[in-house]
């Protein structure tokens, strides 16, 4: 029997900025992906997303970030490796802190936005957030693109790697994500994102955004938590997957 982890980006919030929709989300994923205050959230934020989580049986991750408010962590910022493990390893561990509290232990480690982005292709940035996140914890399991830098980065450094696959981003002809300032980058038809969704599970392979196919590893399916109506369409992915017979599920129950 198939089987796949559902995960999305949540904890985006900050202070009396409300950003997603959270606990709606937590009744379709199986691993969240919490943000650590660089490029979204604060501790208070932290705390009850953990807490939600732990409520509703999802995994906990750490999605950590540049340490960038104003632009979400999507703008590509100049940091040195060693800068990007020390702030790899300070967010880990202030998430693991506060999931400790309340007795949770991370399972996972997703960097954000221009962080990964930048990741996938450069081999100094990924193994600086492998570095970073094997120094507090060999156990955790690092989120990349398939074939990317970050998941060899992962592999070098000891630890466990999911590959991560994104059913409702278009994709090039190399395996990377259209840039989101591109026309069709993000998909909104539910029923397409499904059945990329299932075939990207069953087939491992993705259409391209010029209309051929690529192979992929698939071990983690994304829905972007700010994405508009992201609750229903995560129902939607989850539904999708388990009426083909796939089971959705925590990574460490299915690596």
């Amino acid at each position: 029997m198939s089987r796949i982890d559902l995960n999305a980006d949540l904890g985006e919030s900050f202070g009396p900025w409300p950003m997603g929709t959270d606990e709606a989300l937590m009744t379709s994923i199986s691993s969240a992906n919490i943000a650590c205050g660089f490029h979204a959230g604060d501790p208070s934020v932290m705390r009850r997303t953990v807490a939600l989580a732990k409520l509703n049986g999802v995994a906990v991750g750490a999605h950590p970030g540049f340490p960038d408010l104003v632009g979400f962590g999507r703008r590509e910022l100049s940091a040195s490796p060693e800068e990007v493990t020390d702030m790899v390893l300070y967010q880990v561990a202030a998430l693991a802190g506060v999931a400790a509290s309340q007795g949770v232990r991370l399972q996972h480690v997703k960097a954000h936005g221009a962080l990964y982005n930048m990741a996938v292709r450069s081999r100094e940035l990924a193994d600086a957030i492998a570095k970073g996140t094997a120094a507090f914890d060999r156990s955790l399991i690092l989120f990349g693109l398939p074939g990317s830098e970050l998941l060899s980065a992962g592999e070098r450094a000891g630890l466990r790697v999911a590959a991560e696959v994104f059913a409702d981003r278009a994709y090039e002809s190399d395996g990377t994500l259209v840039a989101r300032t591109r026309p069709g980058s993000v998909i909104h038809d539910k029923n397409e994102v499904v059945s990329r969704a299932v075939r990207m599970v069953r087939d491992r392979v993705v259409a391209t955004i010029d209309g051929s196919m690529v192979q992929l590893r698939a071990d983690t399916i994304c829905v972007h938590g700010d994405t508009p109506g992201a609750a229903d369409l995560a129902r939607h992915v989850r539904r999708g997957l388990e009426a083909a017979g796939i089971t959705v599920g925590p990574l460490l129950t299915n690596l």
